[in-house]
């Protein structure tokens, strides 16, 4: 598996993500997020949104924003990208699920809900899944015992991928 598939296939194990936005005033602030859905063509990531709701001024003004994600104590994945709300009725209508409408409680017409779509250019993770998980614990062991820090190789366990 390619790294770039390895960032995508860790991102459809996150159903929320933290979005991090710019104020105006410079501030950073990071907001919890439901992902709707992967674009497995152009790895493009959407959420819903209301159009009249802080961060979509907020990308408005400054398109570039930060998805972080973290499944257990295991898997960390860290995007960087630009932002976008979008208005399209019939792709809000074929990604609509129920649970959503305590969010927009007009549903699928509601006529404040956008997507936001987000364009990720570059991507960090840390994956101590599985059997990554086995060679960072022997690794951190040896770390500790020599007083020396942990090694983590790029590729499987650590990689920085621009996308």
């Amino acid at each position: 598996m390619s790294q770039r598939e390895k960032i995508f296939e860790m991102l459809r194990g996150f159903e929320t993500v933290m979005l991090v936005t710019a104020t105006p005033e410079g501030r950073i602030e990071g907001r919890p997020m439901q992902i709707v859905d992967i674009d497995a063509h152009t790895g493009n990531i959407s959420f819903f949104t209301g159009l009249t709701s802080r961060k979509v001024d907020e990308i408005t003004k400054n398109p570039e924003v930060a998805i972080v994600g973290q499944d257990q104590r295991s898997a960390f994945l860290s995007l960087a990208g630009s932002g976008l709300v979008v208005h399209e009725p019939a792709r809000v209508r074929a990604l609509w699920s129920e649970p959503f409408r305590v969010w927009f409680p007009g549903g699928p017409e509601d006529p404040d809900l956008r997507l936001l779509v987000v364009e990720p250019r570059l991507a960090e993770y840390w994956d101590n899944r599985g059997t990554n998980k086995l060679e960072y614990m022997f690794e951190a062991a040896r770390a500790y015992v020599s007083g020396e820090r942990p090694r983590v190789d790029e590729g499987d366990q650590h990689g920085r991928v621009p996308l």
